[in-house]
């Protein structure tokens, strides 16, 4: 069988791994296997961590809300039982928007429980 050399097809490649892994320190940007192993390790977390800042931003939601929602007499708890009970859709991302830029509006809609 004759001697397949690879060539541009894996210098083309390592050079792709190479270059993902181009912001880590030392070997781990210079030598292929580390960074060949840095790279899957960030791709793996990137993956991860695509999840974790779903959970984390709508954690500032809630709290955004419940801050907003206590300066006007009534913990978050009760207001998102409210707004299911007389079926007013609004999700937390926009209640928290219309808890910071209108302020007014926010007490409105929890002024409407009492």
């Amino acid at each position: 069988m004759t001697r397949v050399k690879r060539g541009y097809v894996a210098r083309k490649r390592r050079r792709n791994i190479l270059a993902l892994a181009s912001g880590s320190r030392g070997t781990h940007s210079k030598l292929f296997r580390t960074a060949n192993q840095q790279g899957m390790r960030a791709l793996a977390s990137s993956h991860y961590d695509r999840g974790k800042r779903k959970r984390s931003i709508r954690r500032l939601w809630i709290a955004r809300i419940n801050a907003a929602a206590r300066d006007n007499g009534i913990p978050y708890n009760k207001l998102i039982q409210y707004l299911y009970r007389n079926k007013i859709i609004l999700n937390r991302k926009m209640l928290a928007q219309i808890a910071i830029f209108d302020k007014f509006c926010f007490s409105a809609i929890v002024s409407r429980k009492e």
